[in-house]
């Protein structure tokens, strides 16, 4: 194979798992077909293949994925706001927004992807890159609240405590979205844990 057809062929591929991350965390992973996939992707259903080896290979894939746009979100404020009283406020002035309840296809993996994984095998592709990417998550939220002098054991319960209230504020805002109790509820988690942060 050339370079050029090598190239096209990663191309593709991160065409087809940037398009499945999108549609999981809008649909789920039992409301993504790899026709749909392939097609948004604008490619043809025949080439899927090609590039995975199932349709649970690439949920996997586009999970990772998914969890890496959190990722980067965290490490692009933990750069731009270095000290944590800053960092917070700003994480949760994104993540506990409007723009973001509305957007659930480029939104958090966390909460997006957490009813699939829920019901995903223990030792499928999903609930493993699920887990990793809690994981991750996590770690970088102790990076946010860390300061000097802290203790590690605290600060990591305090960024599980805030993760989980963050997931379960917007899941809650995307539940309600169209009633004023879905801004009531981002205003009032955001104004708690920029409080607590």
């Amino acid at each position: 194979m050339s370079r050029a057809s090598q190239a096209d062929a990663a191309k593709h591929r991160e065409e087809v798992v940037t398009a499945t991350s999108k549609l999981l965390r809008e649909r789920g992973a039992a409301g993504v077909s790899v026709q749909e996939v392939m097609s948004a992707a604008g490619l043809t259903h025949g080439g899927f293949y090609k590039h995975f080896g199932s349709k649970d290979e690439l949920v996997g894939i586009a999970a990772e994925s998914a969890f890496g746009e959190v990722l980067d979100v965290i490490s692009r404020i933990s750069a731009d706001f270095p000290a944590s009283a800053e960092a917070g406020p700003q994480l949760l002035d994104e993540y506990l927004s409007a723009e973001h309840r509305d957007d659930p296809g480029a939104g958090c993996a966390n909460t997006g992807l957490a009813s699939d994984s829920a019901r995903a095998d223990a030792d499928g592709t999903l609930r493993q890159s699920y887990i990793a990417g809690v994981r991750a998550t996590v770690d970088g939220l102790v990076g946010l609240l860390q300061s000097d002098g802290d203790d590690d054991e605290a600060v990591r319960r305090r960024a599980i405590e805030h993760l989980a209230t963050m997931v379960g504020a917007l899941t809650l805002a995307r539940a309600t979205k169209g009633d004023s109790l879905s801004e009531e509820i981002l205003d009032v988690v955001r104004g708690a844990l920029t409080d607590r942060w």
